[in-house]
């Protein structure tokens, strides 16, 4: 099945099964735009709909932008025949969730191209395994958007909704995006009893979201650790080294302990 890009509109053979869709595009034609830091903070309200189809249209860090879409065009070899999404990836999962996954930011050949945080490289693999191994993913892989994946209680989001270079976005980057992720914070807080931060620059944003929505984040702030507990008004905050293969192929973080944080936090949120 050959379904357009959505840069370029040219057509490439969906690398999902029929009547599956490849991606489910959140935006429509009048979706506004966000071209700068700005419009970010104008347009980062409304519901979660509202907010999904907004994120993904933005544009408001010229060089996230620019990165994102070269990538898109330019592919990793062994991605050639597979369109890219080379779009800002909204959060996705329960909305209403019991658990919060907070991570970093898409990954250049993974989220960027299967238009799903955490989907379709290394690290989604390591993650999805283990949410599988503890009953919140109802499969434990992910390779597209429209693989049939299923959270239980459990919503992602990433800190920086554009694939950065290096992985490594700047500050001016962060800030510009945490409008959206302070908006869809506000939005699931309500349900969320735990979340989850991989690594300490999703630690980092999520204590400053919650901070912005006036829950009292001790001061100073605790240290990022893995497996470390913080109490934040209604919800428990728990870090989790970051699944990446710097982290998995070293021994740093292994799947025993992905799997005690992920039944830990089933265990706080009561699911």
């Amino acid at each position: 099945m050959k379904l357009p890009h959505p840069l370029t509109g040219e057509l490439f053979e969906s690398p999902v099964p029929p009547g599956t869709g490849w991606p489910e595009d959140p935006a429509a034609a009048d979706t506004p735009v966000a071209r700068s830091a700005a419009d970010v903070v104008t347009l980062a309200s409304g519901d979660l709909a509202e907010m999904e189809a907004r994120v993904s249209v933005c544009r408001a860090c010229d060089r996230l932008v620019e990165w994102r879409e070269d990538v898109a065009h330019s592919k990793r070899a062994s991605f050639a025949d597979q369109p890219y999404w080379g779009r800002p990836i909204p959060g996705w999962g329960d909305a209403s969730p019991r658990i919060l996954i907070a991570g970093l930011a898409p990954a250049a050949n993974g989220g960027n191209r299967t238009g799903r945080v955490f989907t379709g490289d290394r690290s989604g693999d390591w993650l999805f395994a283990a949410l599988h191994r503890v009953g919140l993913a109802n499969q434990p892989t992910s390779t597209h958007a429209g693989d049939g994946l299923r959270l239980h209680a459990t919503r992602m989001i990433a800190a920086v909704r554009c694939a950065p270079p290096a992985n490594k976005p700047t500050p001016v980057e962060r800030d510009t995006c945490a409008p959206w992720f302070r908006r869809e914070l506000e939005l699931v807080l309500p349900t969320t009893r735990v979340i989850i931060c991989l690594g300490k620059f999703g630690y980092d944003v999520l204590l400053a979201g919650l901070g912005s929505l006036d829950l009292a984040v001790p001061k100073p702030r605790p240290k990022f650790g893995h497996a470390v507990e913080i109490p934040i008004g209604p919800v428990t905050v728990i870090g989790c080294f970051h699944p990446s293969q710097q982290n998995t192929f070293t021994g740093r973080l292994t799947e025993a302990m992905t799997d005690a944080v992920l039944t830990r936090a089933r265990e706080l949120a009561d699911v």
